[in-house]
C-alpha cells in the first residue's frame, strides 16, 4: 500500500512539471533558455572545480612520466623494426647465395635419475 502511495505522488510531481515546463515555454521561451545557459554554466563550473580539487599532483606526474616512458619505447621498437628489416633482407640475400641446409641443433635431452629418491636429510 505504502509502495502504491509514493507511485502516485511522484507520477502527479512529473505530470505537474510536465505542464508546467510546457506553459512557461508557450508564455515566455526566453526565460527557459536563460535557465538552461545558467545550469549548463553551474555545470561545467562544479565539474571544473572537482577535476582540480580532486586530482592529485602526483597523479598529473606519474601520467607525465608514463606518457614519456611511451614515446621512448615507441621510438626505441621504431628504430629495431627498421634495423630488422634491413638486416633480414640482407641475411635473405646471404642465404639465397648460399643455398646450404641447417644441420639439426646439437642440443640432447639427458635423462637424470628419476627413480632416485633424494636424501633430504643433507639439504
Amino acid at each position: 500500500m505504502k509502495n502504491r502511495t509514493s507511485t502516485y505522488i511522484v507520477s502527479g510531481l512529473i505530470v505537474l512539471a510536465i505542464f508546467g515546463f510546457a506553459f512557461k515555454l508557450f508564455t515566455d521561451p526566453l526565460s527557459i533558455l536563460i535557465m538552461l545557459a545558467t545550469i549548463a554554466l553551474v555545470g561545467a563550473l562544479i565539474y571544473f572545480l572537482v577535476t582540480r580539487l580532486t586530482s592529485s599532483s602526483s597523479g598529473r606526474q606519474q601520467q607525465r612520466a608514463f606518457q614519456k616512458a611511451a614515446k621512448r619505447s615507441k621510438k626505441r621498437f621504431q628504430t629495431k623494426d627498421a634495423n630488422t628489416s634491413s638486416k633480414r633482407s640482407k641475411i635473405k640475400s646471404l642465404a639465397s647465395a648460399r643455398n646450404k641446409k641447417k644441420d639439426a641443433s646439437h642440443l640432447t635431452v639427458i635423462d637424470g635419475k628419476k627413480s632416485r629418491k633424494k636424501n633430504r636429510a643433507s639439504f
